[in-house]
């Protein structure tokens, strides 16, 4: 009986990982106005998705110190079907949170996003 228990334990265990999101991982963002691009790992926070920015580059692309690591730049986001997603993408270089659409498709990212009638396209992330 105990094996049993344990086996359906662990079948339980690896479908939740076969059913992770398409949009989690990590993404590498587009330049952005001072030149700088980072590295957000997208993952579940409670019933929508987060990203959290995990390194940062300069517009050399080489590493660089952020006071926004660690910080989470997609926040409050959920799958709408056929690999859109809707939810809130943080600026660090404008210091502003958009209303995001997330377009999904293969290993790239299209953001966009608008606050307050003004609308940005965040370009095409790609999947790291």
């Amino acid at each position: 009986m105990k094996k049993i228990i344990l086996g359906m334990v662990a079948a339980v265990a690896l479908a939740g990982a076969a059913f992770a999101d398409p949009l989690e991982g990590m993404w590498r963002t587009v330049p952005d106005d001072n030149g700088n691009s980072g590295l957000i790992q997208v993952a579940p926070c409670g019933s929508t998705l987060c990203g959290t920015l995990i390194r940062a580059f300069d517009s050399s692309g080489n590493e660089m110190a952020s006071p926004n690591v660690g910080r989470q730049i997609i926040s409050e986001t959920v799958a709408q079907g056929g690999g859109a997603y809707r939810g809130k993408v943080w600026s660090p270089d404008r210091d502003k949170t958009y209303n995001s659409r997330l377009q999904l498709n293969g290993d790239t990212l299209s953001v966009s996003g608008c606050v307050l009638g003004i609308c940005r396209d965040g370009g095409t992330w790609t999947r790291q």
